[in-house]
């Protein structure tokens, strides 16, 4: 069974009909889906699932309470080391779900950082990604190195470096380089 990796950003609210488009050929085709258990697009997309009745959910959460679990699915906690805080804590939830999804499909605001270190830890473990970009509104298909750098070319000058300087994406591609992913469609 083919499982998909649901995730963005904390500023991505709301889900346009787009976005709805793309759920809907999820949950058509059947597919297990993994979600974490933020604020922003994973509440937004859990209430789509949940709106749509989807059973085939599996909420990601760190530590002991999930923060949302809108559909009351079932919830796989991830152990992590009590010394981690921030970034590095809920990033160990991300980097699960990297590994036990078949691909991923990413909300992202051009800001985040969280959402493009999604992206490279499924394209790591040899994933492709669909990546929505809300300020244009349009859907980028990942699969080697070269279309996340054409995707970052869109951000912000001073996002992009922030976005560098947070999860050092620059030097990540370069291990991703040569690395071709499957093809996925929603």
């Amino acid at each position: 069974m083919t499982t998909v990796f649901l995730s963005g950003s904390r500023t991505i609210s709301r889900l346009n009909d787009l976005i709805r488009f793309r759920l809907k050929n999820v949950i058509d085709q059947r597919f297990d889906v993994i979600i974490g258990d933020a604020n922003g697009a994973d509440k937004a997309l859990q209430g789509y699932l949940a709106e749509s009745c989807y059973e085939k959910v599996v909420v990601f959460c760190v530590g002991s309470v999930c923060r949302n679990n809108i559909g009351n699915w079932p919830v796989r906690n991830i152990d992590v080391d009590s010394k981690l805080k921030g970034r590095d804590f809920y990033t160990q939830k991300d980097k699960a779900m990297a590994l036990e999804s078949d691909y991923g499909f990413v909300l992202w605001d051009g800001k985040s950082a969280s959402s493009i270190n999604n992206v490279l830890e499924l394209m790591k473990n040899g994933k492709a990604v669909v990546v929505y970009y809300g300020p244009d509104k349009t859907f980028h298909i990942l699969k080697q190195a070269n279309d996340v750098q054409m995707l970052l070319r869109h951000c912000d000058e001073s996002d992009y470096r922030s976005i560098n300087n947070k999860i050092h994406f620059v030097r990540r591609l370069e291990d991703l380089r040569g690395s071709l992913q499957p093809s996925f469609n929603l």
